[in-house]
């Protein structure tokens, strides 16, 4: 970007960062946005990857956000069809459901039936599963059922404890691509996208701010007339090391880790399962041959300390799954886990479960505008960009009007209903190609998935094979095209590609990016 002025200076590269910076830019603002890191590196590329309402949020009243959080599911599914796409969801009655003890629910339930003695009755979830259906106008996915699981395919991999469930709709969604997609598209409205590069200091000088970037070429200062912090679990420590000011508000800094496991069962569908101590987790198909399983909610403190899963976390994960499957979990089956660290806006919340999924944007004036980005939850960062920018709107009124909604994503500019034809396609013009590799790669990449193979004829014109259908070529389009720096870029976050290869093998590409 010519020039050391910009109108917006973005802080993390996480999916909020990433959704303003786009937002803004396509507003016509001058953006830049750095990211001390690689984009998504944090939370955003350790969330349980779904686009969806909060089925328990209800139980906690929080009515407004699982609306939002609805209409927004289809919204972003149009936008993204390549790497989101429906799932439906089974929930299982099971005899030792309980209420978290503390929800509006549980009390309302406690005081008027309290035979239940905190049960989570059936008909209490049916009732929250119509809400559910009806509070986000859907139109694309369909509604709740209820199953035999003695009849359903379902049922075959539970305990026989369990003979009646509901199935719904929600999306998965592959967090990390979300935000490469939302920085490449905000660079391709005129943002500059910088990784690798650290905020190290803030200071207003007048209408402007004076911002000092170490990034890979060195220092540089550049001067912003906004400046924006969404830097997660660090947004506390930007307020008071980089910016040098206060805030009343702050972030409770909850835990969610995550297991992944040989595949449980042989259909599509996932399960959403629920506790005796009132919590609940998903099992989810994940990668084509593994389950997914989280997740746990556990205060962590320290956010310069990364997190991991605990042996203990590990252990609770696979005892829930546990009172679900018949086909018993051992440590030993767990082949990853993965941790995120969630910036929950610190609503004085009793637990580390209770604590709000909604976003709260700050707006500190007194000269050059700060705004804050606290909490928020990955289905509603493209709501959360546009009430940013109205936020900011005051101090550029040259800039354009909300414009995100229904626009699609690199590469994801084809009707939901167009994904297999399209994979079908790609085998066609490229016939070296496999159904799983023609798959993967739309799912990765949309209809962008011909420009990754260009005029290849065979797969030695795709260069060196890596193994579980990396090539050099897709390496080179993930460094030149989408920020990737490394292995771990490649193989974690761009794609998954690392669960399926050997230590060897995921060793040769990062001697591939090292070289």
């Amino acid at each position: 970007m010519p020039g050391t002025t910009v109108d917006l200076l973005v802080i993390g590269g996480g999916v909020n960062g990433a959704g303003i910076a786009r937002d803004a830019a396509g507003r016509g603002l001058s953006v830049c946005l750095a990211e001390k890191g690689d984009l998504a590196a944090a939370t955003s590329s350790g969330s349980t990857k779904l686009f969806h309402g909060g089925l328990r949020y209800l139980e906690y009243g929080k009515i407004r956000l699982v609306r939002e959080s609805l209409i927004e599911r289809e919204v972003l599914l149009r936008a993204m069809p390549h790497i989101s796409w429906p799932m439906r969801f089974v929930l299982p009655l099971h005899p030792e459901m309980r209420f978290e003890g503390g929800t509006p629910i549980s009390r309302i339930l406690g005081l008027t039936m309290p035979w239940l003695r905190g049960r989570r009755p059936g008909w209490v979830i049916r009732l929250g599963l119509f809400l559910y259906d009806h509070l986000g106008g859907r139109k694309i996915l369909p509604g709740t059922k209820s199953l035999d699981l003695r009849k359903d395919a379902a049922g075959a991999p539970l305990r026989p404890v369990m003979v009646r469930g509901f199935e719904y709709s929600d999306c998965w969604v592959d967090d990390a691509r979300l935000v490469v997609l939302n920085a490449r598209d905000a660079a391709a409205r005129g943002a500059d996208i910088r990784v690798g590069t650290e905020v190290t200091e803030a200071r207003r000088e007048g209408d402007h701010w004076r911002v000092r970037l170490q990034g890979p070429e060195g220092e540089e200062v550049v001067t912003a007339r906004a400046l924006v912090n969404a830097a997660g679990p660090w947004v506390g420590k930007v307020i008071r090391n980089v910016v040098h000011t206060q805030s009343r508000e702050g972030v409770t800094l909850v835990r969610g880790s995550h297991i992944i496991v040989p595949r449980l069962y042989d259909h599509d569908r996932a399960y959403f399962l629920q506790g005796s101590d009132g919590r609940i987790i998903f099992a989810i198909p994940y990668e084509e041959t593994f389950t997914l399983i989280g997740t746990t909610d556990a205060v962590h403190d320290d956010p310069t300390e990364p997190p991991r899963c605990t042996e203990e976390e590990r252990d609770y994960l696979i005892a829930f799954a546990n009172r679900y499957f018949a086909r018993e979990i051992r440590a030993e089956d767990v082949v990853w886990t993965y941790s995120g660290v969630r910036p929950l806006y610190d609503d004085g919340a009793s637990s580390a479960t209770a604590a709000t999924r909604d976003y709260v944007l700050t707006l500190e004036a007194g000269g050059a505008p700060l705004l804050n980005v606290f909490g928020g939850k990955i289905t509603t960062y493209r709501r959360l960009a546009e009430a940013a920018l109205a936020k900011l709107g005051p101090y550029f009124p040259q800039a354009g009007g909300a414009w995100t909604a229904g626009v699609a994503l690199p590469g994801g500019d084809f009707a939901l209903s167009a994904k297999t034809a399209l994979t079908e396609q790609l085998c066609e013009d490229y016939p070296f190609l496999t159904g799983g590799w023609a798959r993967r790669l739309v799912r990765s990449y949309g209809t962008e998935a011909r420009d990754v193979l260009g005029a290849a004829t065979c797969a030695d014109d795709l260069g060196q094979s890596f193994g579980a259908t990396l090539t050099e070529a897709e390496l080179r389009w993930m460094r030149d095209r989408e920020y990737a720096r490394s292995g771990e870029d490649a193989l974690w976050r761009r794609s998954k590609l690392g669960l399926h290869m050997s230590a060897d093998q995921r060793a040769a590409v990062a001697a591939w990016f090292a070289s």
